[in-house]
């Protein structure tokens, strides 16, 4: 395996299981749009779910287009300046990898949305014909488009153009910074997808909210609330799309970084680069397989338990990527400290869900202190839901911590990118069982306002509460995967930028690691001070025509639906852009000033404030949310008890924490990272102009 050939052999061996991943996708997608969507009422209100989804969906990738026209005249414009003439990873090759990262997360992104907005009503249909097991079958296949499409264009693009990029350079060490041009695409879209996703599901969820439950006292998903249908398309653009294209980016850049630190590795004096780099490419290859047997095991049963079958399916995936990871690691190395890599990875991806879990699930004493606590007001919910968030970081950070020191200690840095890769080779699953969710909500909402029987939305609300938990575990899996992969990245350009150490005691790097601190704060300010602003535009929205049309709420009259999706649509294209423009200039501009030493420094600040702000934010919204749904289930006095208005205040309050701001974080780090390995070859040949500070 020491060869060129069998490396090609490898990759290509990759490139075809990606295609056939997608060839399965495909079937799959065919499979949901056979299933029978139910009533006229039915179908209609799933065609205002899915056109709403993909009108927002094409006006915001027309605005990310300009941005992407930008970065890619600009890496193909450095290519032209004669002092960095020759650096890899600027110039055309850079762009097209850029422009292809781009390409193929938006494509997941779109494939994905059409399969769940295709699915919403299919599902509560199945649950009025067929019951849970139905209901599961159709919501888990829809589910499964998004899952497999991501890992299938993810590894499609990289492994190509690393197999080009190595065959015409003829040094894979020449091939990296150019692919990591493709990571960069791919953290690109997920910046947009994820802010302006999360900005306008929560603006449409804490409007409809506010107004319809908490002001006029009418369930949710009631036809009479105007703001119903944007929710409900809130629930794709989020948690499909946005969700979607930040797993793609995780999966691709903890590839990219493993293959950059790979590139140094040798074991007993025998140089194993070649192997090192092809590696990762191979794990993430029988992922792929892993998740496709693991999702065909959960559909040839008829499922009563939701939970059980999601957890079964999971773990059918983990064991089959540990048995091929041994294989693999002796294959490749002739030794198992790679297989001890990927298996800390996988471990400390499961116990990272099972701690969101905890604290999210209404299964486990936290949620029911917070629902406790409502019964004494709003403040005490809000105080109760901080400190549950806040307490969660401590049991996070700790697995985190033992997953780092023992993949470092099995395989120095390289061990602690190959223990990103073990996380997220499973990446195919954890999508398909994160992304059933938002569908069964929908197919809740559906069934809601087409009066079908309480016994159907019993079911999808069952589902959903399942899919509830599963998307802590997601968000928990994404922090997770997200501190590995950054770290991995911060290291690859360490090494890049030939930094043997970083000093704290030099001014400009104390200077950057505060400045990286703050970042985070700053953009979880700009992007929940958005929630708010496109919240306040749907309330008025929502009052005025509760105001101005009496019959909407006497139900004698339709509600203007369009008006509130066209609201959410353009507030969130709107807000998004700031925050986007600071995470893409700020490691250029610390480089500009600072140097590479002062960039590592702020890296590390970022990913120091990052991770606790993401733990303490999905784990509070998680909390919040599972608590009001756990009081509207009949205990502390049940729906309409002033209990239940504090729980609604407190999970208004976790939606933005939960769905907007907290996953842009892991975004935010590992979108800065990519920036700055790029950017290492170029800094490298600058003095910072703030060269004095480290004189």
């Amino acid at each position: 395996m020491t060869t060129n050939i069998s490396m090609e052999v490898i990759l290509c061996i990759v490139i075809a299981i990606a295609v056939l991943a997608l060839l399965y996708a495909f079937n799959l997608f065919q499979a949901v749009r056979r299933e029978n969507a139910g009533t006229k009422r039915m179908r209609a209100l799933s065609s205002y779910i899915h056109e709403g989804a993909m009108a927002f969906l094409t006006r915001e990738y027309r605005v990310v287009l300009i941005f992407g026209l930008i970065v890619i005249m600009l890496l193909a414009g450095l290519g032209f300046i004669p002092s960095l003439r020759g650096i890899d990873g600027v110039g055309i090759n850079g762009a097209i990898c850029f422009l292809f990262g781009t390409l193929f997360s938006g494509l997941a992104g779109f494939v994905g949305m059409q399969a769940a907005t295709n699915a919403n009503a299919k599902v509560a249909q199945a649950a009025r014909e067929g019951g849970m097991p139905s209901a599961l079958h159709v919501a888990f296949n829809g589910g499964s488009v998004l899952g497999i499409s991501v890992v299938g264009f993810g590894l499609l693009g990289l492994a190509s153009l690393f197999l080009i990029f190595t065959f015409v350079l003829g040094d894979p060490r020449q091939a990296v910074p150019v692919v990591a041009g493709y990571s960069l695409g791919c953290s690109f879209i997920a910046l947009f997808a994820r802010v302006g996703g999360g900005i306008y599901t929560k603006a449409a969820d804490v409007g409809a909210d506010l107004v319809g439950k908490v002001e006029a006292g009418i369930p949710e998903d009631d036809p009479r609330n105007p703001a119903v249908i944007a929710d409900n398309v809130g629930d794709n653009v989020g948690d499909i799309a946005g969700m979607g294209s930040d797993l793609c980016e995780s999966y691709v850049g903890a590839i990219v970084s493993s293959i950059s630190l790979g590139l140094t590795v040798t074991l007993s004096g025998v140089d194993y680069s070649i192997q090192a780099a092809i590696f990762p490419f191979a794990v993430a290859g029988v992922g792929i397989i892993a998740a496709i047997l693991a999702q065909l095991f959960v559909r040839m049963k008829r499922w009563e338990q939701p939970q059980k079958a999601l957890n079964i399916a999971t773990y059918v995936a983990t064991g089959i990527v540990v048995v091929s990871g041994f294989v693999l690691s002796t294959m490749f190395f002739g030794d198992f400290k790679p297989f001890l890599c990927i298996t800390t990875g996988l471990i400390v991806g499961i116990l990272l869900g099972q701690i969101a879990e905890y604290y999210t699930s209404d299964s486990y004493p936290k949620v029911k202190e917070i629902a406790s606590e409502s019964q004494t007001g709003h403040a005490t919910n809000i105080i109760a839901g901080f400190s549950t968030g806040m307490e969660s970081t401590l049991l996070t950070v700790l697995v985190l911590v033992i997953g780092i020191v023992l993949s470092y200690m099995f395989f120095g840095m390289y061990g602690i990118g190959l223990g990103a890769v073990g996380m997220l080779s499973t990446c195919g699953i954890t999508v398909s069982v994160d992304a059933y969710g938002p569908i069964a909500d929908n197919a809740g909402g559906i069934a809601e306002m087409s009066h079908l029987d309480p016994h159907v939305r019993e079911i999808t609300d069952h589902l959903d509460s399942v899919g509830n938990t599963t998307a802590a575990i997601g968000k928990g899996f994404c922090i997770g995967s997200a501190a590995f992969t950054a770290l991995a990245m911060i290291v690859a350009f360490a090494n890049a930028a030939s930094l043997e150490s970083i000093s704290l005691l030099q001014p400009g790097v104390l200077v950057a690691v505060l400045f990286g601190a703050m970042l985070p704060y700053f953009f979880t300010a700009l992007t929940i001070r958005s929630v708010g602003k496109a919240a306040n535009h749907m309330i008025n929205e929502v009052r005025r025509q509760f105001k101005e049309d009496p019959g909407i709420l006497e139900g004698t009259t339709k509600p203007d639906y369009a008006g509130c999706v066209d609201i959410s649509t353009r507030a969130a294209l709107k807000e998004m852009i700031v925050p986007g423009c600071i995470a893409i200039v700020s490691p250029i501009a610390v480089g500009i000033l600072l140097g590479c030493q002062g960039l590592g420094g702020m890296l590390m600040g970022a990913l120091v404030s990052a991770i606790m702000l993401a733990v303490f934010m999905a784990n509070s919204g998680g909390a919040w949310d599972n608590a009001k749904k756990f009081i509207e289930s009949g205990q502390f006095g049940g729906k309409g008890s002033d209990a239940h208005k504090a729980a609604v205040t407190g999970d208004t309050v976790g939606d933005p924490f939960k769905d907007t701001a907290g996953p842009a974080m892991d975004i935010l780090i590992k979108l800065m990272s990519v920036i700055s390995l790029m950017l290492a070859p170029v800094l490298v040949q600058m003095t910072p102009i703030l060269n004095f500070l480290f004189q």
